[in-house]
């Protein structure tokens, strides 16, 4: 991912140059685990490999610099200065500004009801029309299942819980002060951010309650007295100075693929089809190039940089990844 997630960087650069405003909000990033956790020894290979920026750190060293994390003496962590992450609200709205700039026609609100092959090119049924077109880029997040009989049980939407409970110690989770992270411990892999926006640190869950759920079929506004104590697990135990009253609590759907990373492929069968699923949690930083991969893929039929691990195939029947 390192290559791709380079180029995003660039992107987004360029993206804030345009609009003229702040999207990449750079805090810092750290890996925390055991030594020899995926997470922590995942983290130091890709930096050494790739020739990236970071610092080993221990559990001492960490805390020293960030007295918002408590961990266990045997710990590390993987500090990479570049992490950050993307204000995905401002992000989706400035590219739809700037696609309607250039003379795109974006319609909301209008849900596909089905798709098929038309020769070399491809018709679409909305609940408001018709429509013929060339190619086919289908990027519809938790949907993908139901659009692509092909993903059907490998694009699964997963039901996820974030919190953001009130700082004790505002000062040790202020941007500038704390980073964001992903913690590997025994109750699960963690993830959070720096208090920015809106009030509180912000603390989530892979795989929250292991909860798959019907994108069609669930509703969003309920949130249960175990969802809050699953995330407590983490605040309580690695975050006491950010262990006050939770102040909101809200859900969104993950589409995980069995392996847990993309799928950036044309389908087999009909390659004027363009399937993107930049998904299993870790998709939004990586927009910026996913876009000029989708574009690649139906302008040019492939792309300059290597998605070979993003195929669709690799989940085929005696296939290896």
């Amino acid at each position: 991912y390192v290559p791709l997630l380079r180029r995003s960087y660039q992107r987004w650069r360029d993206l804030e140059e345009r609009l003229g405003e702040t999207i990449l909000v750079r805090t810092g990033g750290v890996d925390v685990g055991l030594p020899d956790s995926a997470t922590v020894a995942g983290a130091l290979r890709s930096a050494r490999i790739h020739d990236l920026e970071h610092e080993l750190l221990s559990a001492e060293e960490l805390m020293a610099r960030y007295p918002g994390f408590l961990v266990a003496a045997d710990f590390a962590a993987v500090y990479q200065p570049d992490g950050g992450f993307v204000l995905s609200e401002r992000a989706i709205s400035g590219y739809a500004s700037l696609a309607l700039a250039g003379g795109a026609d974006v319609r909301g609100h209008e849900p596909i009801t089905s798709w098929e092959p038309a020769g070399d090119g491809v018709v679409v049924q909305t609940t408001r029309g018709r429509y013929r077109a060339r190619r086919l880029v289908l990027s519809a997040g938790a949907w993908m299942g139901k659009l692509v009989p092909e993903l059907e049980g490998l694009a699964v939407p997963e039901r996820q819980v974030l919190m953001w409970s009130r700082t004790l110690r505002p000062e040790h989770y202020a941007v500038g002060r704390f980073p964001v992270f992903i913690l590997d411990v025994p109750e699960g892999r963690f993830y959070g951010f720096p208090e920015y926006g809106i009030p509180g640190f912000k603390i989530g869950l892979f795989h929250h309650r292991s909860e798959p759920v019907d994108p069609d079929g669930w509703d969003r506004s309920v949130i249960e007295p175990e969802d809050e104590a699953v995330l407590r697990l983490g605040t309580g135990q690695y975050f006491p100075d950010a262990d006050g009253p939770a102040l909101t609590l809200k859900s969104c759907m993950f589409t995980n693929t069995p392996d847990e990373h993309f799928i950036l492929d044309r389908l087999p069968h009909a390659p004027q089809v363009v399937v993107v699923s930049p998904c299993s949690g870790h998709g939004f930083k990586f927009v910026s190039v996913v876009g000029e991969i989708a574009a690649d893929l139906a302008l040019d039929g492939g792309s300059d940089h290597d998605i070979e691990m993003f195929r669709i195939d690799r989940f085929a029947a005696g296939s290896t990844v």
